[in-house]
């Protein structure tokens, strides 16, 4: 009987649109197999996918999670604080503001750690999830036969943004729309700051 490993990673997850198109999602992990790390998805106004990774073992294990259509391996370097994320990652450079807790933040924060992130919550949130956010799921199937589990801890709202995507404006803070398509779930249209603990059920390598 094949033996499934399951990956942990936890930290938090950014989402925002844009008014030139462009849309990001940004992965700021404390903890997982790979070490803490940054990297960013990023949706141009053309619908090309870019993961902007720091490393070739994020690049290859993100690239066989989710779909992208190019990606590009840059230091990634995020300074943040509880008002606002300031990051530089290769053709991308942005600050972000960080407003107050979410409705859904609210919900969330009573809810112990330890059952927030078990993978049997996840399947209890999903259809909640999908009723309250449109386009989300906390379960599904990932790249390469992998089985990908969401649980969300806290939210806040990010309430600004302002950079460059290869040197063009982003432009002003809008919605994730339409969603960018990575994996099974896409980030919540409204521009938010999730703090999560993402499982990815996987079969092991052989050698």
């Amino acid at each position: 009987m094949t033996s499934t490993v399951l990956d942990r990673f936890r930290g938090r997850i950014l989402g925002a649109g844009s008014s030139s198109g462009v849309r990001l999602v940004i992965g700021d992990w404390t903890t997982s197999p790979l070490g803490a790390f940054t990297d960013v998805m990023v949706a141009t106004a053309d619908e090309h996918r870019v993961l902007l990774a720091p490393s070739e073992a994020v690049a290859e294990y993100v690239a066989a999670t989710y779909s992208f259509d190019e990606v590009r391996l840059c230091t990634v370097v995020l300074a943040a604080d509880e008002h606002e994320w300031r990051l530089d990652a290769g053709p991308l450079r942005c600050r972000i503001g960080l407003g107050r807790r979410t409705p859904v933040g609210l919900l969330l924060r009573p809810v112990p750690e330890r059952v927030g992130r078990s993978r049997g919550f996840a399947h209890l949130a999903d259809p909640v999830a999908r009723r309250l956010l449109p386009g989300v799921r906390t379960v599904g199937s990932a790249g390469g036969g992998r089985r990908e589990y969401y649980g969300a801890h806290d939210q806040h709202h990010v309430t600004s943004l302002d950079g460059t995507w290869e040197g063009e404006p982003l432009g002003d803070l809008r919605p994730v729309s339409p969603p960018p398509r990575f994996g099974f779930s896409s980030t919540p249209a409204a521009p938010g700051l999730t703090r999560v603990t993402t499982t990815v059920a996987r079969v092991p390598e052989r050698h």
